[in-house]
């Protein structure tokens, strides 16, 4: 995308978009990142893989970013920054590099650096971002302590828990089936699926249901 090309109108719905999804003080300056260097926005729906993409089109020189619809505004701004920040290692690396190599972090602290303050953050997820920050891995949920800070300002769903929440040896309901809660570990919870036995790793971070009568 062309920055000449962009239409008045369309830096408007942008900026209507980020206004939406953004915390107030992060607007601006997120605006100014699309603007500096245009890319195709979209807001995704949920996906249980990943908070955000990045895809660049060689045959049209085309850069796309998504962010998922469900992020609270924090979680949304960390992951828009962290997909802008793969778009900036592309357009400054003519070598392929790896996706989140030392030219990413690099780029992504940089971007990163003008928003980590109290204007921007509450003062929970500033102590917990600026840490990570320190050296970022490719998701933010490879960091427990600042996904479960994140995770406080969720809309949480109504009669769910959070599985880091439930004690070991406490049946619940996700995705339609009931587990019970073995063992934690540091992002992961092993957990029984009970009608089969099986055994499954799930995020600590996920929604569950806990009002389960065992058959």
């Amino acid at each position: 995308m062309n920055e000449a090309k962009i239409s008045g109108e369309a830096k408007a719905r942008m900026f209507t978009m980020l206004s939406k999804y953004l915390p107030e003080n992060s607007v601006h300056y997120c605006f100014d990142l699309w603007t500096e260097h245009p890319f195709h926005f979209r807001v995704s729906r949920e996906r249980n893989s990943k908070l955000g993409d990045y895809r660049y089109d060689p045959r049209y020189d085309d850069d796309a970013i998504s962010v998922n619809h469900n992020l609270n505004p924090y979680s949304f701004l960390i992951t828009y920054i962290h997909e802008v920040a793969h778009l900036i290692t592309r357009i400054t690396n003519r070598k392929r590099v790896l996706p989140h190599g030392r030219e990413w972090k690099a780029n992504f602290q940089k971007l990163m650096l003008p928003m980590l303050n109290d204007l921007v953050f509450p003062s929970d997820i500033l102590k917990a971002l600026t840490r990570y920050m320190r050296d970022p891995k490719a998701s933010t949920h490879s960091d427990p302590n600042l996904i479960k800070v994140l995770r406080t300002y969720d809309t949480k769903p109504a009669g769910e828990r959070c599985l880091d929440e439930i004690g070991e040896g406490e049946t619940f309901s996700f995705k339609g089936m009931v587990f019970k809660k073995l063992t934690t570990k540091r992002t992961r919870a092993l957990c029984c699926h009970v009608p089969s036995g099986n055994r499954y790793l799930i995020p600590k971070i996920a929604w569950v249901h806990t009002a389960i009568t065992e058959e």
